[in-house]
């Protein structure tokens, strides 16, 4: 059977805490705290939110809104893709999370929403990991090629091998495992932030994969696959270039998400190439960014 590489419907979890999480600020550098009161950051988050489903819709792709519990207080629940992923063939996974005030976004009714409208067929729980100290954290650490089947991980505190290894032989994914590094020499928090796997494309912050032969796994495989590769800086990275996202409308269009951040970061050339296979769509969620340390790609879960 063939699978697609963009989903079709989008899931979205409504924040109702959304902020700052000393939690996660440890292994995420894209985070950044201020001295805003928590109730003027969660407004405008909610603002941010509600503007992006709209501009989805506008855009006639689907969106399913699950509204995040008021208790307990849950700063993260907008990024539901690091704990849980939706399949093509029809399986569900539930991931294990370095952060615990994280994993009680599990208990949102995601799952429950989701089934209402489409089959589930099978799930694998990998949460069991928690009580080892071993995390992975859903399409956050593995960038999934569905399509050839390819299971792509850069290694941090939060992506652990033995946990992808599970993961990867129950999907019967080939996983492809690397090192990538920020500037400052430490490992990126998640895969998806230097990494988007399109249906045609690949956007890549190859600088940030120093070991030569970490490179040429990857361009090798991306070549086995017909991807173009289009690079992108650490200066891009950071503006969350590499935070990208391939979805479908309702019927059948193509569309690239980013933030309007990340779009504005790009090179003409850069963007040339990534329109030659599908119209961007920019999303302006400063808020979310700059406290959240994630991007769109971050707050989307994806339904084939």
């Amino acid at each position: 059977m063939k699978f697609s590489q963009a989903p079709s419907t989008l899931v979205m979890v409504r924040p109702k805490a959304f902020g700052f999480n000393p939690q996660t600020a440890d292994t995420n550098a894209f985070q950044h705290a201020s001295n805003e009161v928590p109730e003027s950051i969660q407004e405008k988050a909610l603002q941010e939110f509600e503007k992006m489903v709209d501009l989805l819709r506008s855009n006639d792709i689907e969106v399913i809104v699950v509204d995040d519990s008021v208790q307990p207080a849950k700063p993260d629940a907008v990024f539901p893709n690091n704990w849980i992923s939706f399949h093509p063939d029809g399986t569900v996974v539930l991931y294990p999370m370095l952060a615990e005030n994280r994993r009680a976004e599990r208990a949102n009714p995601v799952l429950e929403s989701v089934r209402q409208q489409f089959r589930i067929l099978d799930a694998v729980d990998l949460t069991a990991y928690e009580k080892q100290n071993k995390f992975l954290e859903g399409t956050g650490s593995v960038v999934f090629d569905y399509v050839n089947k390819i299971a792509y991980a850069a290694r941090s505190p939060r992506t652990d091998e033995t946990v992808l290894n599970d993961l990867v032989n129950k999907l019967a994914f080939k996983p492809i495992v690397f090192d990538a590094v920020d500037e400052q020499g430490q490992a990126i928090y998640h895969t998806n932030v230097l990494m988007c796997i399109g249906t045609g494309f690949v956007v890549l912050c190859l600088d940030a994969i120093q070991n030569d032969d970490d490179q040429e796994r990857l361009l090798d495989s991306f070549a086995s696959t017909h991807h173009k590769v289009i690079a992108i800086s650490f200066a891009q990275m950071k503006q969350f270039a590499g935070n990208m996202f391939e979805v479908m409308s309702k019927s059948g269009e193509p569309f690239i998400l980013m933030s309007q951040r990340a779009y504005h970061s790009l090179l003409p050339g850069q963007l040339d190439a990534l329109t030659s296979f599908a119209d961007p769509i920019p999303v302006d969620i400063p808020t979310i960014e700059d406290h959240g340390g994630g991007s769109v790609r971050c707050m989307v879960a994806g339904i084939f």
